[in-house]
């Protein structure tokens, strides 16, 4: 926990509910102990999709489909919204929840199976390009997406990542850091160094959830 735990949940408090839907794979994913985004995170994401109203998504990570039916719940009827998952196991879970009928705007969702470079390199090649990513896969990986996802966000677009901030360990000096956890511990601050120094990128790191990075691809 990043912010102090009584503060989080006050806020989470006030913020809207969850269509019932929603709701329940909510919480039939934190009963199976699957990582989604967190409530604080929710709000942020519904927040910039009002705001920016994104006609092409790109999600980096679908686990279960929530985030991607939950982008589809508050973005623009015509956007549509790209989502690539490459683990076997949250392929059959996402596959049952974006077919599921009681997700009204699931028909907005394309869902992408496979390597994530791969597809990235391949929506690339396509000459693909999309205003609004959302990253959220393996952490280890960020920086070798990072050079795909450039190729692939509009001018104007925005990148979310999501879990930078690792519960506040990313702080931490690389040796107080369990041995099995520091290659992604110095990757995770490498990425951060790189979009916070990349002149094409304006990005603010929030400490929301596990710590979220905003980038705005500048014009």
């Amino acid at each position: 926990m990043i912010t102090e735990e009584r503060i989080t949940a006050y806020i989470n408090s006030l913020d809207k509910e969850l269509p019932p839907e929603l709701y329940d794979l909510e919480k039939e994913a934190k009963e199976n102990n699957v990582p989604i985004i967190k409530r604080e995170t929710q709000g942020v994401i519904r927040f910039l999709l009002l705001l920016l109203k994104p006609k092409t998504i790109l999600e980096v990570g679908t686990a279960i489909g929530f985030s991607a039916l939950f982008m589809s719940e508050h973005s623009p009827k015509d956007s549509k919204i790209t989502t690539i998952e490459k683990v076997p196991m949250r392929l059959v879970e996402a596959r049952k929840n974006l077919a599921d009928e009681k997700f009204p705007h699931k028909d907005k969702i394309t869902l992408v199976e496979g390597d994530a470079l791969k597809v990235l390199k391949e929506l690339v090649s396509k000459k693909l390009s999309y205003d609004f990513v959302f990253l959220d896969a393996a952490k280890a990986q960020y920086m070798h997406f990072l050079p795909e996802i450039m190729n692939l966000l509009e001018e104007g677009g925005v990148l979310i990542t999501d879990n930078v901030l690792q519960d506040g360990t990313v702080i931490n000096s690389r040796y107080s850091i369990t041995r099995r956890d520091r290659t992604i511990h110095t990757r995770m601050r490498e990425y951060l160094y790189t979009i916070t120094h990349m002149e094409e990128l304006e990005t603010i790191i929030l400490p929301v959830g596990d710590g979220i990075a905003l980038s705005y691809l500048k014009s």
